[in-house]
């Protein structure tokens, strides 16, 4: 299978910070398999989507800011529910306090996000936790 460089969907493309030795280390920890769907090969650094754009992980977003918007623990992983982005069945998700910073974007899937979450957790937690949800 061909390496998925066509990855247009709006804001799913390489971050910034992909390229930072952490977001390597991280990318070769990615699960084969999230929420029953199968990784896609890409070769853009940072990136992984599973499905057909189901899920999509892009390592080296710029970390948050302390922000209203809810904020919650899984697996010893914090997360921020971006919800001025999450719309409909698509919820847009950011860990908080890790740097650099991992967001996944789940669409349409069956399965919940928490669940993905808690698959993303192995691989996620070896960025270091520099703060915390409150």
């Amino acid at each position: 299978m061909r390496p998925r460089t066509d990855v247009t969907f709006p804001e799913r493309h390489q971050r910034p910070h992909a390229n930072s030795p952490l977001c390597h280390e991280t990318a070769r920890k990615y699960p084969a398999r999230l929420l029953d769907e199968d990784r896609s090969p890409t070769d853009l650094p940072g990136v992984a989507v599973w499905g057909d754009g189901t899920t999509v992980l892009r390592c080296g977003v710029t970390p948050l800011r302390p922000t209203p918007d809810p904020c919650f623990t899984v697996n010893g992983v914090d997360w921020v529910l971006d919800e001025a982005r999450s719309k409909g069945e698509e919820k847009v998700l950011t860990t908080y306090g890790r740097v650099p910073a991992i967001e996944v974007i789940f669409s349409g899937t069956s399965a919940t996000p928490g669940d993905g979450l808690v698959d993303l957790s192995g691989a996620i937690g070896g960025i270091p936790q520099q703060r915390r949800c409150l």
